[in-house]
C-alpha cells in the first residue's frame, strides 16, 4: 500500500531519522571530539587529521541523494559562490580533488585565450619548492614545463625566497607555484613582489591553508587563496573541511580563467552551458571555430585538451555545510597549535618548532617537529615511538622530492626534466628530521595533553630505555 504522506512529510522524516542517526553514529566524529570517557590513553588512536562533522553533513548528503541530481548542478553552483566568498576571490570552480585542482590551475597558464607572451609552453619553467607535497610540482612536468626547485626554510616549512632571483630565467621563467606549509602562509611579500617584477603568474597552493589569513605590510589581513593569480583547494578528508574526494580552484582577480578551468575541467569543450542546459549563447549552431564546418553543434566543440574532473553534487551539499564551520575549525587548530606549543616548549633543546611567517595568521595543518642536529634520537625513531602509542603522525609530506623515487627516474630520463638551485640543505633536512602530528577540530584537550606527555617521556628516557614497543 502507498505511503499517503506527501514526498514534503516523507523528506522531513528521512531528515528527523537522519540526524537522529547521525547523533548516534556519528558522536565520535562531531565538532569538540568525542564524548568525555571515550579515550583511553594508549589504546584509543589519536589521529593526525580527520573527519569533523555533524547531523547537518550527514542531511544535507542525504537531501542530496533523494534529489538524485548526481553529477554537479544547484548545490555546486551555491558552493562555488559560498567558498569564493569565504576565500576572497571573485569564483571559485569545483574539482575532483586538490591534486586535480592543481593540474587544472597550471594547465590553464596554456591556454590560448592568454596573451601569447605570457603562455606557459613546453620547455618553459616554473619555479616551486623542493620540499613538500608531489602533487604540487607534478603538473608542470605534465604540461610539459620545467620545474625549478628552491629551497625551503626548515623553521617555516616554506620556500626560501631568498633564492627566488637567482632561479629566475629571462625568457623562459613563467609562473611560480608555490603551498603554504602545514597552513603556514609562505612570505607573500616576497614572492607577489618578485612575481610582479618579472610579470610572473602566481599559483598559491592553499590545499593545507584554508582559513589561514596573511597581512600585507600595511594592509589589513586577507585569506591566504587571494593572493595570487589562483589558488588551489583539497577537501580531503585530512583537510580543514571535506567533501570525502574533492577540490576547487579559486580566481582572485582575473575572470578571463573561469570559462577556460571550466572547459579544461569539462573535456576541454567550447560550450559554457551548465549541465542540462543548452543554447545559452543563443547561437549554438552559429559558431565557426578551427576548422569545423560553420554551425557545428557547439556542445561538440573542444577548444582545449581537457579532463573530466568534476566531482558530485551531493559532495558539494557536503562542502556547504562544512563550509560554514571553517571559521571555528580553524580557531580550533590554532588553539590545538598553541597547547601542543606550550606543553613541548621544556624540549626545545631536542626540536625546533616551526614558527608562523611574519604578517602570517596560519589555521594549522598540523604541528611540526623538527629533531635538532645531535638530538639522542632520530625523527624515525620518534615516528615509530608515537606510532605503538597509537599517536598518528606524518612526515613533511614528500620531504625533499627531487629525491624521490619518480623524480630520480625522471632526471634519469631526461637530466634537462628539472632544475635544482643550490643543493637543497633545508628540503634534506626536513626529509631527515621534520615529522608533525595532528591539530584537528577532533582532538581534545585529554588527547594533545597525552601526545605531549608521551613525547616528553621518550625524549627524557635514557637511550638504552627508549622503547619501541607500548
Amino acid at each position: 500500500m502507498d505511503d499517503p504522506r506527501s514526498a514534503e512529510d516523507l523528506r522531513a522524516e528521512i531528515e528527523r531519522l537522519v540526524r537522529a542517526h547521525a547523533a548516534r553514529a556519528h558522536a565520535a566524529s562531531a565538532p569538540g571530539g568525542p564524548p568525555s570517557g571515550v579515550f583511553v590513553p594508549g589504546k584509543t588512536p589519536v589521529p593526525y587529521a580527520g573527519r569533523v562533522f555533524a547531523g547537518d553533513e550527514v542531511a544535507a548528503a542525504v537531501r542530496s541523494a533523494l534529489d538524485f541530481w548526481l553529477t554537479l548542478g544547484p548545490e555546486g553552483d551555491a558552493f562555488e559562490r559560498e567558498l569564493a566568498a569565504a576565500v576572497g576571490a571573485r569564483h571559485s570552480v569545483l574539482v575532483n580533488s586538490g591534486s586535480s585542482a592543481n593540474l587544472l590551475a597550471v594547465s590553464a597558464l596554456k591556454s590560448p585565450r592568454l596573451p601569447a607572451e605570457r603562455r606557459l609552453r613546453p620547455g618553459d619553467e616554473v619555479i616551486t619548492c623542493a620540499a613538500g607535497f608531489p602533487t604540487t610540482v607534478a603538473p608542470i612536468v605534465q604540461n610539459g614545463a620545467v620545474p625549478v626547485f628552491i629551497d625551503c626554510n626548515p623553521a617555516t616549512g616554506n620556500a626560501d625566497c631568498s633564492a627566488l632571483e637567482e632561479a629566475y630565467a629571462p625568457g623562459r621563467t613563467k609562473a611560480v607555484v608555490l603551498a603554504h606549509a602545514l597552513g603556514n602562509p609562505f612570505d607573500l611579500a616576497a614572492v607577489a613582489a618578485f612575481c610582479r617584477a618579472h610579470d610572473l603568474w602566481l599559483i598559491e597552493d592553499n590545499c593545507d591553508a584554508l582559513g589561514s589569513r596573511y597581512s600585507m605590510p600595511g594592509e589589513a589581513p586577507r585569506p591566504t587563496g587571494s593572493f595570487g593569480d589562483l589558488s588551489t583547494q583539497s577537501f580531503y578528508p585530512a583537510h580543514h573541511i571535506t567533501t570525502g574526494e574533492g577540490g576547487a580552484v579559486n580566481i582572485p582577480r582575473d575572470v578571463r580563467f573561469k570559462a577556460v578551468l571550466e572547459s579544461l575541467r569539462d573535456w576541454g569543450r567550447d560550450c559554457w552551458c551548465a549541465s542540462g542546459q543548452a543554447d545559452t549563447c543563443g547561437k549554438r549552431y552559429a559558431w565557426k571555430l578551427g576548422e569545423l564546418p560553420e554551425g557545428y553543434d557547439h556542445k561538440y566543440i573542444y577548444s582545449h585538451l581537457g579532463y573530466n574532473l568534476k566531482p558530485l553534487d551531493l559532495q558539494a551539499a557536503i562542502g556547504r555545510a562544512q563550509l560554514e564551520r571553517l571559521p571555528a575549525f580553524a580557531e580550533a587548530r590554532r588553539r590545538n597549535w598553541r597547547r601542543l606549543r606550550t606543553g613541548l616548549e621544556s624540549l626545545s633543546g631536542h626540536f625546533e618548532f616551526m614558527e608562523a611567517t611574519p604578517g602570517g595568521d596560519p589555521s594549522w595543518f598540523g604541528f611540526m617537529l623538527l629533531v635538532r642536529d645531535g638530538a639522542p634520537f632520530t625523527a624515525v625513531e620518534l615516528s615509530r615511538h608515537l606510532d605503538l602509542r597509537k599517536i598518528g603522525n606524518r612526515r613533511l609530506f614528500g620531504g625533499n622530492l627531487v629525491r624521490q623515487p619518480a623524480f630520480v627516474q625522471l632526471r634519469r630520463d631526461n637530466p634537462g626534466a628539472f632544475r635544482c638551485v643550490g643543493d637543497l640543505a633545508g628540503a634534506d633536512r626536513v626529509m631527515q628530521s621534520a615529522l608533525f602530528v595532528g591539530v584537528y577540530p577532533g582532538l581534545t584537550a585529554e588527547m594533545l595533553d597525552y601526545v605531549i606527555a608521551v613525547i616528553g617521556d621518550f625524549c627524557r628516557a635514557p637511550a638504552r630505555r627508549r622503547s619501541t614497543t607500548p
